[in-house]
């Protein structure tokens, strides 16, 4: 709850509530107080204690909070109940719909000095706009919820979806060491400092997978996928038991339960939030696919992926079903599925933009090349890597440019093209040996599994 407000205010409001309810001062008084108390307070020379604004509120009729912060006592209550719809919208894939009802939520919160309430409008903004692509206005929730949370002296567990929300706008953008350094400097500062909370660290550990990968920190990938895993939490059916929960809150809510109204919410939005994990779970499937592929068992990797997809596709999170879909069709192409591989690709394609998931589009056009050298057409394949190494020098992601540069070196080679293929070979080495591209600093700490 914010702070009361002033003597005088509360003095008005006190005199306003007594005078409506026809009331003389001593009947509001008696018997712990005496009427030269109350005309006092009522002129807004004293400032009441606690026990002496529940005595008033009592007497009036009234919450203790509605007396001491004019907020309706149902208020805070009734928010949170909206918040968790629009949680429910956003984990059904309806972004731009829940990006409405958290606009208007954040608008009265903030007109009601509703701290917490505001937080959790800005990060459900933020969350609508990853799953839009609005990366720039996203980011900019995340961060007027983490300066919202820092104000309010909020502990570090309760600051990680906005930190978290920030790395991943980052990452999307292309900006992948600062997303890896958001991430794992927070994971360390929750294990080094005690601070164990499962949800905090699985959000954590499922989120920095996808910058490990385009990295080619392979490793650490595969280790943050065995943590998120092991962290995830055990729910039948999230959205079912948040339905229940959501029901039983305006039952009670009906019934002016408020403190057990705000149990059931409180229950009802953890859900929600484990419904936004899975698309995080996602990644693991995904990081499993790429374990398996690598050690050659592609059956078991499409399998993986394609479970990756489906649960990406079900939250509808673009951005992030492109990238798991470039690794299908890598699958599929080594398979021999080379049509179902480029039909996806070019599918991821025509959703992404060079502002809007460059590395994603990087990689389809990496993988088309491939397959079209494959089929002996050097002339598409050349496109398409020439479309790549431009992506990928934006984002400066230095590891797949080395790679980049090999393969469009050794096909302006076998083209006759040897001048080429040297300037392609020697950037690609400029790339492989420039200082602390693709290395990475020490691990984080280990959580206690």
């Amino acid at each position: 709850m914010a702070e009361r407000d002033d003597p005088g205010t509360i003095g008005r409001r006190v005199q306003r509530l007594r005078v409506e309810r026809g009331l003389t001062q001593r009947q509001v008084a008696e018997p712990a107080y005496t009427p030269a108390y109350i005309s006092t307070l009522e002129a807004g020379r004293v400032r009441p204690s606690d026990d002496a604004l529940r005595h008033l509120a009592e007497r009036l009729g009234v919450g203790f909070e509605e007396l001491a912060t004019g907020r309706p006592a149902r208020l805070a209550t009734d928010l949170r109940l909206r918040l968790t719809e629009a949680q429910r919208t956003l984990a059904t894939g309806e972004a731009e719909a829940a990006a409405e009802q958290y606009a208007a939520l954040l608008a009265e919160a903030r007109e009601h000095q509703l701290v917490e309430a505001e937080a959790d409008a800005l990060l459900g903004l933020g969350e609508c706009g990853i799953d839009t692509g609005e990366l720039t206005a996203a980011r900019r929730c995340f961060e007027q919820a983490e300066q919202v949370l820092t104000a309010a002296d909020a502990p570090l567990p309760a600051r990680v979806p906005a930190l978290r929300g920030r790395a991943v706008s980052h990452y999307l953008a292309g900006e992948l060491r600062y997303a890896v350094y958001l991430l794992e400097s927070t994971l360390d500062e929750l294990n080094r400092g005690g601070l164990h909370d499962p949800d905090a660290l699985l959000l954590l550990y499922a989120s920095v997978i996808g910058p490990y990968m385009d990295m080619g920190a392979q490793a650490r990938a595969a280790q943050a996928a065995e943590y998120a895993l092991a962290l995830a939490p055990q729910a039948g059916d999230p959205a079912l038991v948040a339905r229940m929960h959501r029901s039983v809150a305006r039952t009670l809510l009906a019934e002016g339960r408020i403190a057990e109204a705000d149990v059931s919410l409180a229950k009802a939005a953890e859900l929600y939030r484990q419904l936004q994990i899975r698309t995080e779970l996602a990644n693991c499937h995904w990081m499993r696919g790429y374990v398996h592929a690598q050690n050659g068992d592609l059956e078991s990797a499409e399998v993986e992926l394609r479970e990756a997809r489906a649960m990406l596709t079900a939250q509808r999170a673009a951005l992030y079903t492109s990238q798991v879909v470039v690794e299908l069709a890598d699958v599929l192409h080594r398979r021999g599925k080379s049509d179902e591989a480029a039909a996806l690709l070019h599918e991821v394609l025509s959703d992404l933009s060079p502002e809007r998931g460059a590395l994603h589009s990087a990689a389809a056009h990496r993988l088309l090349g491939i397959i079209a050298e494959d089929a002996r057409d050097t002339e598409t394949a050349e496109e398409h890597y020439v479309r790549a190494l431009s992506l990928l020098e934006r984002a400066g992601a230095a590891g797949d440019l080395a790679d980049l540069c090999r393969l469009l070196g050794d096909l302006l080679r076998r083209t006759g093209r040897v001048e080429a293929a040297l300037d392609a070979y020697r950037t690609g080495l400029g790339h492989r040996t420039a200082p602390g591209t693709t290395t990475l600093g020490p691990a984080p700490a280990q959580p206690p599994l």
